[in-house]
């Protein structure tokens, strides 16, 4: 049987997939798990394209922030259950060592952080890494993992991460 009560969603940046991920699991988990985001070379704020996508599903955009993730390592940091990777280039990275060796998963998107043009052509991109994200938040959510070993469970997390838009 597996236990997830924490949730750490990883890119490099820690500016737009990873802060849509936290928001999603911190959405679809009330009360079933703690979500975290972080970067493993954090840009230092949100991009604005996220932040508007927040403020209109209803988030306050304050309550998020780019981070480094050593903050996820230590003894005074929380206990990280599964850390998942949203981007290529964290996929490819040396991760921490989380204390209690984490399931992992990478479901990588492209970063609409790239995408240029007017804010309408900022906002689709970012709509639509979130309807990727929700989709692969609602897979997992739908897990039953209390019937699930260590294994099945890493299985399915590849399966989500091969859904629609994978990069």
């Amino acid at each position: 049987m597996v236990a997830i009560r924490s949730v750490l969603v990883l890119c490099t940046g820690n500016s737009a997939r990873s802060i849509l991920g936290e928001a999603l699991f911190r959405r679809h988990g009330a009360g079933q798990w703690l979500a975290f985001s972080a970067g493993s070379k954090p840009k230092g704020t949100p991009h604005p394209g996220a932040l508007r996508l927040l403020q209109r599903e209803g988030f306050d955009p304050a309550s998020f922030r780019s981070k480094s993730w050593n903050e996820f390592i230590g003894p005074a940091a929380p206990t990280i259950d599964l850390a998942i990777t949203v981007c290529g280039n964290a996929a490819g990275e040396a991760c921490p060592v989380f204390p209690g060796s984490p399931l992992r998963a990478h479901w990588g998107l492209p970063d609409p952080a790239d995408v240029t043009g007017d804010d309408a052509a900022i906002d689709a991109a970012f709509a639509e890494t979130w309807r990727l994200l929700e989709m692969r938040v609602n897979a997992f959510r739908a897990l039953e993992l209390e019937g699930m070993n260590r294994q099945q469970v890493q299985i399915e997390l590849s399966r989500i991460g091969q859904m629609e838009g994978a990069a």
